[in-house]
């Protein structure tokens, strides 16, 4: 994948203040988003080149204008979201640049260029303590990051190849010696097969994962119960990451990364 290479500066005293000043260099590729070239209804046609060359001029709303408008004909990748992160980023949305830094994520979970801008714009929202997940819990994760959904499908497809092949071994060759490793080669790929299937079907299961959603309001309560009389536990601010626990009439009861549960307003928040 091909990007716009982003660097986000803090600067001293506010929160929420954008860093990179217009004369920031960017790394641009002639194809970020594969195949994201479309034409508009316009005389002129929007290509994911010409919304690129807009962020690098500095016309970021024009660009997002393009980007959105590329996503809306179903020209979706990591490199478009990516990049549409970026150019929101660049306008002083917070909200908008990271959920759309996570939607590119969801897609290329892998790319440390994603996972970095994330860090460092996560780090302008409400900090809280994050529950850590127990060390087994965040080796299986980070394997399983290693791929999206379509490598370990490919994977697989490998694995269970070679378990084929190891198989055969067994049953055609007259060498004891390969027929034993055909059939224990054979039972070990076999296992990692299925462990491939099952990650790729759970990596695809993210993508269509409901529950995770951003922040998009200036500040938003969050009480102890669906009732605007109810007590205000805290205030959270717009970019901060949630995952939506129930949902009520037009609340939803939210799960924090420090493990708090709270109710929203459905309006303050927007799904990944």
């Amino acid at each position: 994948m091909k990007h716009i290479l982003i660097s986000i500066i803090l600067l001293t005293g506010s929160a929420g203040a954008f860093a990179q000043e217009p004369g920031d260099s960017l790394t641009v590729a002639g194809n970020t988003a594969e195949g994201a070239s479309a034409v508009e209804p316009a005389a002129n046609p929007i290509t994911a080149e010409d919304a690129d060359k807009l962020a690098q001029d500095g016309k970021y709303s024009d660009a997002i204008d393009a980007y959105e408008s590329l996503l809306a004909k179903g020209k979706e990748s990591a490199g478009l979201y990516y990049n549409l992160g970026y150019s929101y980023f660049k306008s002083g949305s917070l909200g908008r640049a990271i959920i759309n830094f996570e939607r590119a994520k969801r897609l290329s979970p892998a790319d440390a260029d994603i996972d970095a801008n994330l860090e460092q714009a996560y780090a302008l929202t409400d900090k809280m303590e994050e529950v850590e997940p127990p060390v087994v819990d965040r080796m299986c994760a980070g394997v399983a990051n290693l791929f999206g959904s379509d490598g370990w499908a490919w994977m697989f497809v490998t694995l269970f190849t070679l378990t084929l092949i190891g198989f055969g071994m067994f049953l055609f060759l007259d060498s004891v010696l390969l027929r034993k490793v055909g059939f224990f080669s054979s039972a070990i790929f076999i296992i990692l097969a299925i462990m491939s299937l099952c990650i790729s079907l759970s990596k695809k299961s993210d993508l269509t994962d409901s529950s995770a959603a951003i922040i998009m309001a200036s500040s938003a309560d969050l009480n102890t119960s669906p009732d605007r009389n109810a007590t205000r536990m805290t205030v959270l601010h717009e970019g901060t990451y949630v995952k939506i626990v129930d949902t009520l009439g037009d609340w939803v009861e939210v799960k924090l990364k420090d493990g708090n549960i709270g109710w929203l307003k459905s309006s303050d928040i927007e799904k990944i």
